[in-house]
């Protein structure tokens, strides 16, 4: 009869065979998983690196205001009084 490595083999080809249409698949998920985890080791390595100042919040950058020019019969540029939902009278 079969001893156990025989069986072994036969289940391992019986799977391959069955699960070929997905090995594609999955062979491209763990690569994709693999380039992630890479990824995010090199970020934490580098966060490492930075000076303590760079990680104490959110940088915030001042810009001016913008304000709309008035248009020709007085209103501000925005839409007339009958498009945003108020009667003209």
């Amino acid at each position: 009869m079969f001893g156990l490595s025989e069986l072994a083999i036969i289940l391992i080809v019986v799977i391959a065979v069955l699960a070929a249409r997905k090995l594609p698949e999955l062979t491209r998920s763990a690569g994709k998983s693999a380039r992630i985890l890479k990824a995010e080791a090199r970020e934490m390595k580098d966060g490492e690196r930075e000076p303590e100042r760079d990680r104490e919040g959110p940088r915030v950058i001042r810009g001016e205001a913008v304000r709309r020019e008035a248009t020709a019969d007085g209103g501000d540029g925005g839409p007339a009084a009958g498009e945003r939902g108020v009667p003209r009278g």
